[in-house]
């Protein structure tokens, strides 16, 4: 038996997995990326539009994977 409860849960929490997949691949062998470079590769991975303005709502700045992470709602850690 489906609960349907189970999957409209899943349905509503947005899928992370370009985000992090995104952030893995940046912060692979750095330790700190400005937002700048971190919305450059995201236009260049043509990440969904809603991703991409929450990138560019981002303070300038540099920020550790984790900090990145949490700002922008993925899993990395």
């Amino acid at each position: 038996m489906i609960d349907v409860t189970d999957d409209a849960s899943v349905a509503d929490e947005p899928d992370t997995r370009a985000l992090d997949d995104l952030l893995d691949d940046i912060f692979r062998g750095q330790e700190r990326v400005t937002q700048g470079e971190i919305y450059r590769r995201a236009v260049a991975a043509e990440l969904p539009p809603d991703l991409l303005a929450r990138i560019d709502a981002l303070p300038e700045g540099e920020y550790a994977v984790d900090e990145a992470s949490d700002l922008l709602g993925g899993t990395v850690a």
